[in-house]
């Protein structure tokens, strides 16, 4: 069984692990701690808003579990897995971060 479900906000992309599987078409998933590793360097350029990173895919983050954070439980349905305040999750076998610097 997949072990995470990585929550999609709009290009922005949020870890979250699988604690339990209710069924099916129900499971319990809990937000995971995220630290940016600053050992690699981005290259943002003037332009946009304020500046423009061309290199973000290199981007790295330690993602660990949080026992703190609140389970939810999410459904699937015709359009994916979601919560009940319409959250998309998808699921994988690896957890996910990605902060969208150009948005």
């Amino acid at each position: 069984m997949t072990q995470y479900a990585n929550h999609i906000a709009y290009s922005d992309v949020n870890p979250f692990e699988v604690v339990r599987t209710v069924s099916d078409k129900t499971i319990e998933v809990r937000e995971m701690a995220t630290v940016k590793d600053d050992s690699g360097k981005l290259d943002f350029h003037v332009g946009g808003f304020s500046a423009h990173c061309s290199n973000m895919r290199d981007q790295k983050w330690f993602i660990t579990s949080d026992e703190t954070a609140p389970v939810i439980r999410i459904r699937l349905g015709q359009k994916g897995w979601k919560d009940k305040h319409g959250r998309r999750f998808k699921l994988a076998d690896q957890p996910v971060k990605f902060y969208d610097y150009n948005f």
